[in-house]
């Protein structure tokens, strides 16, 4: 039986794209995928990071891991065949000077001083000043174990999993660069966008223990909505928060993304302080059962 906090704390460890941990990370999910019977391909890319991240590279390279139960004897080609449901969580991380809370007012900050500046109103130019010297800190660093964001979630998907049939027709997808902005999401759509035509993408970001599931239904559909009925979940179909299931939408049958948190959640997320001592993985637990009990009726 999977002692879920010893994996919880292997992953949840700084592992920005490109690092040591990064990639032993990789190694972790695929011992894990494998050990559960499924077989993993690995998507190579390269990719533009997000023009709003300062200080980062040109360009990224990254592996997305896509897999999905088979028998041995089933050729590789043929693995991705029969997938009607992609359990999806990124597995990179990033740390930054600021938490999310603080960027995510900084921007909104940044869109009302531009507005009063256009009135000519003197406080409004002085938050403009103020929310560019936020926004200015929005640089990448590898100082946060990303705890949250994302482990919570890749742990999530290995919980779900353990509760269903291994004749399940249900795929994992694992993107890599989410924190460059979906960078990898971004090349599966590219690359691979027969993955999705005909399946359901439930995609998983920062699953904590306290606040309400939040369903962020970016198209919505019978299995999306089922899942967010199963967990009470607060629905949404926007919010200002970037993650992969933007980019999926867009060649998905359907797509939702499951976050649970508060303000309290976003204060620490790409901090130092987004680390395994402040997690139990009392959500995921809750959040996994869930998935579970849509998936095997649907």
């Amino acid at each position: 039986m999977t002692d879920y906090g010893v994996l919880f704390r292997e992953l949840a460890i700084p592992r920005l794209v490109g690092s040591a941990n990064h990639a032993k990370v990789r190694e972790i999910l695929k011992r894990e995928l494998t050990a559960r019977g499924f077989h993993v391909q690995e998507h190579s890319f390269t990719g533009r990071p997000s023009k709003a991240l300062l200080g980062a590279p040109r360009h990224i390279q990254g592996i997305n891991l896509i897999a999905q139960r088979s028998l041995r004897t089933v050729p590789a080609e043929r693995t991705l065949q029969g997938v009607n449901t992609w359990l999806v969580a990124h597995y990179d991380s990033k740390g930054q000077p600021i938490s999310m809370a603080v960027r995510l007012l900084g921007f909104v900050g940044l869109v009302l001083g531009l507005v009063g500046v256009l009135v000519a109103s003197l406080p409004a130019a002085a938050l403009l000043v103020i929310s560019l010297a936020v926004v200015f800190q929005n640089r990448v660093n590898d100082n946060s174990a990303g705890a949250v964001d994302n482990a919570t979630a890749l742990v999530t998907i290995f919980m779900t999993i353990d509760q269903l049939s291994s004749s399940s027709g249900v795929g994992v997808i694992f993107p890599d660069g989410e924190e460059f902005g979906l960078v990898g999401a971004r090349a599966l759509t590219a690359d691979r966008a027969d993955l999705f035509a005909d399946a359901s993408v439930i995609n998983l970001d920062g699953i904590d223990d306290s606040g309400r599931p939040i369903a962020l239904l970016h198209r919505a559909g019978r299995t999306s909505v089922a899942i967010a009925e199963a967990l009470r979940a607060r629905r949404w179909r926007w919010l200002p928060v970037i993650v992969d299931g933007i980019a999926l939408a867009r060649v998905a049958r359907e797509c939702v993304t499951i976050l649970k948190g508060d303000w309290r959640t976003m204060r620490v997320v790409h901090r130092p302080a987004d680390n395994t001592t402040r997690v139990r993985l009392d959500g995921a637990a809750t959040v996994a059962a869930a998935l579970a009990r849509v998936l095997r009726a649907a």
